[in-house]
């Protein structure tokens, strides 16, 4: 399948590298705005540079897009629209209009459109998300190093958004209640913040996220009245407990390592191939940033009332 690879900052290279050592796929070339870094791409991975998306699109099947969130729907909608599957980096979009016309494009031209949520193909997602029934409770850290990178959007759609959308997707419930409190640190845009959610059969999801912390964390546990399963996606290692009668004893969970990007690329492959609907959808991608979006009204009620 011939694919091609638009924007290779840090998350692009890192997709193009991969395609490259893919024996499915065929990297037909990319395009990148910035010279020296065309030029290091072209050079460390021997592909081809386009001047710009009109002229890959006429020669790719699909296209995986790694541009900064702004100009995900400019860009994802010039692909849909000249043939091409779709694989956009999340957010899907940093609207909920924006999002919604991108799902819109990719059913009117018949194209597979899959949003990046790599923890979705994480193993160690992958291994617990069989084993999550009656969940009642969830609580996530993903705090991460200041890096300079996505600052043209807050944490919410930066780092969050994994979270939200793991909440939405395993849990399976909607969200009634959204309480969260955020800052701004060294951006002008929120850079932590700590959200409660409520769903709808009552169950709570308690999330922090932080791209100014002083380590990198990758935390999820759930919480149920038979189990508890603690994920770490950073080092792909799940802990689980049962309980068994009046005693509490160890699950026993496999879980086979996998670069989870890669994991995700073999799966936007195979759906493009197969015409299958992705594991993470347009939908999924706009229902994250939709949660996104109500978590950001939240944080500017709790400040609107702190002001007070």
């Amino acid at each position: 399948m011939r694919v091609g690879v638009v924007g290779t900052g840090y998350l692009g290279r890192l997709h193009a590298r991969i395609l490259t050592e893919m024996p499915e796929a065929e990297v037909a070339g990319f395009v990148e705005p910035k010279d020296d870094v065309a030029a290091e791409v072209a050079r460390t991975l021997g592909i081809r540079r386009f001047d710009d998306v009109a002229s890959l699109a006429k020669e790719i099947d699909c296209a995986v897009v790694a541009t900064p969130t702004t100009t995900h729907c400019e860009i994802g909608s010039a692909l849909l629209e000249a043939g091409c599957d779709v694989m956009i980096e999340k957010p899907i979009a940093d609207s909920i209009d924006d999002a919604q016309r991108l799902i819109d494009l990719a059913a009117k031209h018949g194209r597979i459109l899959q949003v990046g949520h790599v923890e979705r193909y994480n193993p160690a997602i992958t291994a617990v998300a069989p084993l999550l029934r009656d969940i009642r409770y969830v609580v996530a850290e993903r705090l991460g190093v200041f890096v300079g990178r996505s600052l043209d959007i807050d944490v919410l759609l930066d780092l969050m958004i994994h979270d939200l959308n793991l909440v939405l997707s395993l849990l399976g419930q909607d969200v009634v209640e959204v309480r969260a409190v955020g800052v701004p640190v060294l951006t002008d845009k929120v850079d932590i913040t700590n959200v409660r959610l409520e769903l709808a059969n009552g169950a709570v999801a308690n999330l922090t996220a932080s791209r100014v912390s002083q380590e990198r964390v990758r935390k999820v546990r759930f919480f149920s009245s038979e189990s508890y399963l603690s994920v770490d996606t950073k080092e792909q290692e799940v802990k689980g407990y049962r309980l068994n009668g009046r005693a509490i004893e160890p699950i026993d969970i496999s879980i086979e390592k996998k670069e989870p990007l890669r994991a995700e690329l073999e799966s936007f492959l195979a759906c493009a191939a197969q015409r299958a609907r992705p594991l993470v959808s347009g939908e999924d991608g706009l229902a994250a940033v939709k949660l996104a979006k109500d978590v950001a009204a939240a944080i500017e009620e709790s400040v609107k009332a702190y002001r007070k």
